[in-house]
């Protein structure tokens, strides 16, 4: 086989011009506002599990913190949905990309560590430096906790983008070994063939838990800092 195993993780191009921005608003059009007097079943379902995912979130939060419930909302919306439409065939999967990711982290953090310094100051500043520290461990830990601090949106987006590209990896891998398998030996291909299935069922569940994850996390953040 010489096709390229990470062919599928480069942005596509129509005629020279990159569509991953058509790509990343695509999701937008499968959440169309309700514009009836009684929903259908499927926008009763969305709606359901938007209010049960807010409830859970913003349980948590104090009044400034549920300021934020739509940002959190929209958020795991795009996240998830972008995964899970990752999963279709000849598609492209915007959150395998690590500049996206961060371009989505770094400006939550940032927002979430402006808004501790600016309302909870002495808070903020405390946890570069626990109480009863003795003296001689202070500028060290001052150090390990500037780092920590700066480190939280690089571990947003590494963790989503690792997990979303082993699982398409794992998915390539297997799929190529079963379309091979199939002119050696019947039998192994399909306990292939059924692995892969396993697999492509676990991928649902890894792209709607990262979603919540990363989401779950920047609200946390929130939550320290509001």
């Amino acid at each position: 086989m010489n096709e390229n195993l990470f062919a599928s993780f480069m942005i596509p191009t129509m005629l020279g011009i990159p569509i991953v921005t058509f790509i990343i608003v695509l999701p937008a059009i499968l959440f169309p506002s309700p514009k009836r007097l009684i929903n259908n079943r499927m926008i009763t379902m969305e709606q359901w599990l938007i209010k049960l995912i807010l409830k859970q979130m913003m349980s948590i939060h104090n009044t400034k913190g549920r300021n934020w419930s739509l940002m959190l909302v929209t958020l795991i919306l795009f996240i998830g949905t972008t995964n899970l439409l990752g999963l279709l065939p000849y598609s492209f999967t915007p959150t395998t990309q690590l500049s996206m990711n961060l371009a989505m982290a770094i400006p939550l953090w940032a927002g979430a560590v402006i808004l501790g310094f600016r309302y909870k100051t002495k808070t903020s500043l405390a946890h570069f430096l626990p109480q009863g520290t003795p003296m001689i461990l202070v500028p060290m830990l001052i150090v390990i906790e500037t780092i920590s601090l700066f480190i939280q949106p690089m571990a947003l987006a590494v963790r989503l983008t690792a997990n979303i590209t082993a699982g398409h990896l794992l998915i390539h891998l297997i799929g190529g070994a079963t379309s091979i398998l199939f002119s050696i030996s019947t039998p192994a291909a399909l306990m292939t063939l059924i692995i892969l299935l396993l697999l492509t069922m676990l991928e649902f569940a890894v792209a709607l838990i990262q979603a919540y994850v990363f989401t779950l996390l920047v609200s946390l953040y929130l939550h320290d800092n509001t």
